[in-house]
């Protein structure tokens, strides 16, 4: 099974294909070699080290309720700003 999360784009870089995405205050380097377009502020489904999807932030702050519910994210780590 394969869990991609969702996480804010904070700061990209078009020449090398990267952008830095945040998720409850940690930040990490993804691949968006995988995405047409992506800019800061996008919310994006992040997958071993590679962003595959962009999303809404409506659909961010869902998707990481379920992951709270289930246990897998404490309430306090998500910061989804709509």
């Amino acid at each position: 099974m394969c869990l991609a999360i969702p996480a804010e784009v904070v700061s990209t870089d078009r020449e090398s294909d990267k952008a830095i995405v945040s998720l409850a205050g940690i930040k990490k380097t993804v691949s968006t070699t995988l995405l047409d377009e992506v800019s800061v502020g996008d919310f994006v489904l992040v997958h071993v080290g590679y962003a595959l999807h962009r999303l809404s932030p409506e659909e961010a702050d869902r998707t990481l309720r379920l992951m709270e519910e289930a246990g897998l994210l404490v309430e306090e780590q998500r910061e989804v700003s709509a």
